[in-house]
């Protein structure tokens, strides 16, 4: 391989600037504040208004209330309807499930095989505590 060329890394590799790395990390800094995880939380048991939500939230202002959705809007993670006049905030959970394919299912099985298999060899030990 030359040193000029780039080296692939194969389909799942998320280096460079790629509109699905741009999203997981728009995601990432959705996620990254307790405010936004506490809306989604809510938002987990069916829509609400942006009043609703806020009141959830009375140490924030109404602006600030709208500040974290847009957030969340740009990642995706909120889907705002309206009706009349009151905006609904829907949960979109795709960004989470991708965000779970892409970290946590690619770590999690190499560790829960090795977990099983250290069982496994632990309990099979016959007069050993």
């Amino acid at each position: 391989m030359q040193a000029d060329s780039p080296q692939k890394l194969g389909p799942d590799a998320d280096f460079g600037p790629s509109g699905r790395q741009k999203s997981l990390e728009a995601v990432w800094r959705a996620l990254a504040n307790p405010v936004r995880r506490a809306m989604l939380d809510l938002l987990r048991d069916g829509p609400r208004t942006t009043g609703e939500l806020g009141a959830h939230f009375p140490a924030l202002t109404r602006f600030a209330v709208m500040q974290h959705l847009r957030v969340l809007e740009d990642a995706d993670l909120v889907i705002p309807r309206r009706q009349g006049r009151k905006r609904f905030n829907y949960l979109n959970p795709v960004p989470i499930q991708e965000v779970y394919d892409r970290w946590v299912v690619r770590y999690m099985k190499p560790w829960t095989e090795a977990l099983v298999g250290l069982r496994d060899q632990l309990e099979g030990e016959p007069g050993e505590s």
